[in-house]
């Protein structure tokens, strides 16, 4: 198929729709270019199959339609089809996974020690390039503020239209060219709304990090902020603790000096007793 039909546009193309255009296009391109000796590719699911099946079709009855609104239109088709009519894609992936495996299997036996190293190491970089394309979308999703942009990057954002140049890198190195050309007191009002714009970002931040406690996503937390609250905490604890430690303190002591004035008063009564017994016995004897 054209590679034509399987162009992404970045400003049209629906964020769930955008993974499967990037899959098809990558998909195409690495069928061009593969070699046999390489790896075996991994097999299409049910649902792929009967994309790959309908999209020649539907741009040959629609070519007016853009190719976001074909593939939109094929998964309308893939989730009205009956589990009956579904069964052949599915079975025929199946029967690709099975032999994906022998396929795989065959092709690791014959790599040497370095180059399956190698393959190793590319794994893992694939896994944590996903691994952070998810973080960040999640990130994006749960509504993380945006970092704060450099001087450089506020004037280029306001002089990026009438740049000279037709192409964006080109228009890029004209700003660039024209940035280091400015005065020092041109420079100086990018550097204050610089500023600001950390001081916007230092209070978005503590909010949202506030929340992300309060809702138990600690794990998105900067070690650094999780410090500092830790530290607040314990000093707030300790500041209880003395706290509770001096009223115990002034309770223990208030009641040692009533029980004290008590036994004051108690030895003056048990005296003052003595004497009036001491004295009415001298009376009678008199």
């Amino acid at each position: 198929q054209s590679l034509v039909t399987l162009t992404i546009s970045f400003t049209t193309c629906p964020p769930k729709l955008f993974g499967l255009y990037f899959f098809l296009s990558q998909r195409s391109v690495k069928c061009l270019t593969s070699q046999a000796s390489g790896p075996p590719k991994r097999p299409l699911n049910g649902y792929m199959r009967f994309v790959m099946q309908q999209q020649p079709i539907i741009t040959r009855q629609h070519p007016e339609i853009k190719s976001v609104d074909i593939i939109r239109k094929i998964a309308q088709q893939w989730r009205t089809l009956s589990p009956e009519q579904k069964r052949p894609f599915e079975e025929a992936s199946v029967r690709a996974r099975e032999q994906f495996k022998v396929d795989l299997q065959r092709y690791q036996a014959q790599l040497s020690p370095a180059q399956a190293q190698q393959q190793a190491l590319e794994k893992r970089a694939r896994t944590a390039k996903r691994k952070a394309i998810r973080k960040k979308r999640e990130l994006t999703s749960l509504g993380k503020p945006k970092r704060p942009r450099s001087a450089f990057n506020i004037f280029m954002s306001e002089h990026f239209e009438e740049a000279r140049g037709a192409t964006t890198q080109a228009k890029m190195k004209s700003l660039f060219e024209d940035w280091k050309n400015l005065f020092s007191h041109q420079k100086q009002v990018y550097t204050h709304l610089a500023e600001d714009d950390k001081i916007r970002y230092k209070n978005e931040m503590k909010s949202w990090e506030d929340h992300m406690v309060e809702i138990g996503r600690e794990d998105l937390v900067r070690e650094q902020s999780l410090s500092i609250r830790k530290k607040a905490t314990g000093r707030s604890t300790t500041a209880s603790k003395k706290s509770a430690k001096t009223k115990t303190k002034a309770k223990t002591k208030a009641k040692s000096t009533s029980t004290s004035t008590a036994a004051k008063k108690t030895g003056v009564k048990g005296k003052a007793q003595a004497a009036r017994k001491t004295k009415s016995s001298s009376t009678k004897n008199t």
